[in-house]
């Protein structure tokens, strides 16, 4: 029998036959047989992050051979600071479909805001421990132990957060390859900057790495998801696929295989910008080296100079990246590079990686992906506007457009009125008159 309150994890259940009610859940939303998501848990080529404090969560699987998921970034930061704005934010993601949301705050006590976030939010919600451990201590960088680290995943973990994200994968060797091999945009990663520049000041290994039994005893009892961080993730397009790239995915590798020992749950995250022709290539290399395990990425931006369109960069890549195998998708936002994104940044980031991933979905052959759009054409063949709005990403944004420049006849729009495509072939296969003038 599960039990929440037990040692034991999703994937510990999986392994052992034990079918919990988040798998039940999880199954009934991909529409999948519980014994063939059951084997993709064990195997780890799904994780089902859920957290046992985490009692209001609405669980979803991730995977490849599931429904593509969506994660949304949000937070304080000590320029923008206003929690209450977040949460507004965190519902309207929740509203517009998002699966998970990240806390990245680095500013002010983050505890509170990370506890609302567990006991109101229905998905699942991850952080990144490294950031917090500067605010949570008070204390400059340099002056934090290993296990200052290592206690603020075990906050984390007894707070509810589903995964958190860790970068375990970059060590004192990482520091000599990028003195050598000069990259254009050095680490780009906010946390792995953190612990590059903590190793550069106290020429001590890793903790993330070093402690990573412990980390693994931690997310055990809580069944936290580890989510393996890039480090090294290239920033531009120059970086990409590079040395120091490719060696911490093999280390990321290792990492995956020593967590599935202990049956905690592994997501690894992957590349952001990368040259279209290199995406799927990039998709491959993970699946292999890290054994199927859902890989997560952050866009990937397939050009660098597209600042305040760069959810469009990345929705670009994230199609093709999901297509190629990656599981969950991290929204961007046309803020992205430039500012702390505002609502309407947010509802623009979530609305191009919904297409992102809706795109791949059909292009995967998952299974009810297509129906919606069958659905929508239906509609938009019939001229029944209701519909269309019913079946929209964004049915708000579609009918504002249409009712701020409305047409003079309903069935028609003020594009080509009477000169309607749609419009004729419906009258002309009803042998009706077509009225043009």
């Amino acid at each position: 029998m599960y039990d929440k309150y037990n040692i034991i994890t999703q994937m510990h259940a999986a392994k052992h036959g034990t079918v919990t009610p988040e798998m039940k859940k999880v199954a009934e939303k991909e529409q999948m047989k519980i014994e063939e998501l059951m084997e993709l848990v064990a195997s780890g080529k799904v994780v089902i992050p859920a957290n046992k404090a985490h009692k209001s969560l609405d669980a979803e699987g991730i995977g490849s051979m599931l429904r593509t998921k969506i994660n949304v970034n949000l937070g304080v930061s000590k320029d923008v600071k206003d929690y209450d704005e977040e949460m507004k934010k965190v519902m309207y993601a929740v509203d517009m479909g998002a699966e998970a949301v990240m806390d990245l705050s680095s500013h002010g006590n983050t505890e509170p805001f990370r506890r609302k976030l567990i006991r109101e939010c229905p998905v699942m919600i991850g952080t990144v421990p490294v950031y917090d451990a500067v605010i949570h201590y008070q204390r400059d960088l340099k002056t934090l132990s290993a296990k200052d680290f290592i206690d603020v995943v075990r906050l984390h973990a007894e707070n509810g957060v589903d995964f958190v994200t860790l970068h375990c994968g970059i060590t004192k060797k990482t520091i000599d390859q990028i003195k050598k091999h000069k990259r254009k945009m050095n680490i780009v990663s906010r946390g792995g900057s953190l612990v590059f520049a903590w190793m550069s000041m106290t020429g001590e290994e890793n903790p993330f790495y070093e402690y990573y039994d412990e980390i693994l005893g931690i997310c055990r009892e809580h069944d936290v998801t580890i989510s393996l961080g890039d480090a090294c993730r290239p920033g531009c397009l120059a970086d990409a696929t590079d040395v120091c790239q490719i060696e911490e995915l093999v280390r990321l590798g290792e990492l995956t295989k020593r967590a599935w020992e202990k049956d905690v749950q592994v997501m690894v995250e992957g590349p952001g910008h990368v040259p279209l022709d290199q995406i799927a290539a990039n998709m491959k290399v993970q699946q292999t080296i890290c054994m199927g395990a859902p890989f997560y990425v952050l866009g990937p931006l397939v050009t660098d100079i597209a600042p305040g369109y760069d959810h469009i960069t990345s929705a670009i890549g994230g199609a093709v990246a999901a297509s190629a195998g990656a599981a969950f998708l991290c929204y961007v936002t046309p803020a992205e590079h430039l500012a702390l994104p505002n609502l309407e940044d947010v509802k623009q980031g979530i609305v191009a990686s919904k297409i992102a991933a809706h795109a791949a979905d059909i292009a995967k052959g998952i299974k009810g992906a297509r129906e919606i759009d069958d659905k929508m054409a239906d509609a938009r063949r019939e001229l029944d506007w209701e519909k269309q709005w019913k079946y929209a990403i964004d049915p708000e944004t579609a009918k504002r457009i249409r009712d701020d420049r409305k047409p003079e006849n309903d069935d028609t729009c003020s594009m080509c009125g009477k000169f309607c495509a749609v419009r004729s072939m419906n009258k002309a296969l009803q042998d009706e008159e077509i009225d043009i003038l």
